[in-house]
């Protein structure tokens, strides 16, 4: 028995100096790959203080309204949002635009609907219940459209990429120059936030593009702030709501334990006076 115990405390010795090995070797690969891929060119993200950020985040409703004017004006040219519908718009915890604002914005645009009667398609206006309209009919339309490139849908964009809003916003600011040395492909773009540093799609924001209802200043900062915080809510539409629900989950946590921690303290109370421990 004891050379058996003896055997398995030597085979549990040489697993655990081979499990440290192995992750020690990971480690030195680690560091030995980062060189390599900082000489490639890494991006940095600009860092927001976003007013959604944190667990009291809460969505600024004149901001994500301002953001849906830039989406309208410039992202809808070529993306769509597919997972939005105009309703949305007016929902709590939105851009909360009003019931008649969100119906002047579904009737602004013309929708495909049918077939009717006679088997045809046609042309009505929008309602709130129908979704953002596409820019494109089809995915080769887009693609031949944007020089081979397809622009990707933005409904959940905010939540498909590291960074979030802040990788939108460090985008949408990031288009500079390219550095010297640094070869473009044809029809591509130097940004700094863009993995590879070459996009394809051309600088969409300059300063006084969009006009602004309130006295935002006009410029490429604020417009990539906006639609970076519209694209967060459109990904995240129930944001407050999960964050309202938290705090009632923790204030009722924080309420249970008071009463455990007083219900237990009563209950031993009441069992060391009926047996108290011996002094023995």
């Amino acid at each position: 028995m004891r050379r058996v115990m003896g055997h398995e405390k030597r085979t549990w010795r040489a697993v655990s100096l081979g499990a440290i090995a192995g992750v020690a070797g990971i480690m030195a690969l680690g560091a030995a790959v980062a060189p390599s891929l900082a000489a490639e060119g890494e991006t940095e993200l600009k860092h927001v203080d976003w007013s959604f950020s944190g667990p009291f985040g809460m969505y600024n409703n004149a901001q994500l309204q301002r953001g849906y004017q830039v989406y309208k004006t410039v992202c809808a040219n070529c993306h769509s949002m597919d997972l939005v519908s105009f309703r949305n718009l007016g929902e709590p915890g939105g851009p909360e635009f009003s019931e008649a604002a969100v119906k002047a914005l579904a009737e602004s645009v013309q929708v495909t609907d049918g077939p009717n009667d006679k088997g045809e398609m046609f042309k009505r206006p929008g309602r709130p219940s129908d979704r953002f309209p596409t820019p494109f009919p089809n995915e080769e339309a887009a693609r031949a459209a944007s020089g081979g490139a397809y622009p990707p849908d933005l409904s959940v964009m905010a939540k498909a990429r590291e960074g979030g809003a802040d990788y939108l916003y460090s985008l949408l600011t990031g288009y500079e120059e390219p550095p010297a040395g640094v070869e473009m492909s044809p029809g591509m773009f130097y940004n700094t936030a863009f993995p590879g540093h070459q996009i394809a799609m051309p600088p969409p924001l300059s300063d006084g593009v969009v006009p602004y209802t309130d006295d935002t200043e006009q410029t490429v900062e604020n417009y990539a702030k906006d639609v970076s915080a519209f694209l967060m809510w459109a990904a995240e539409p129930k944001l407050e709501q999960r964050h309202t629900l938290g705090h009632r989950v923790i204030l009722f946590l924080f309420v249970f334990a008071i009463i455990m921690f007083l219900a237990k303290k009563a209950v031993w109370k009441r069992v060391n006076k009926d047996h108290p421990p011996s002094t023995a």
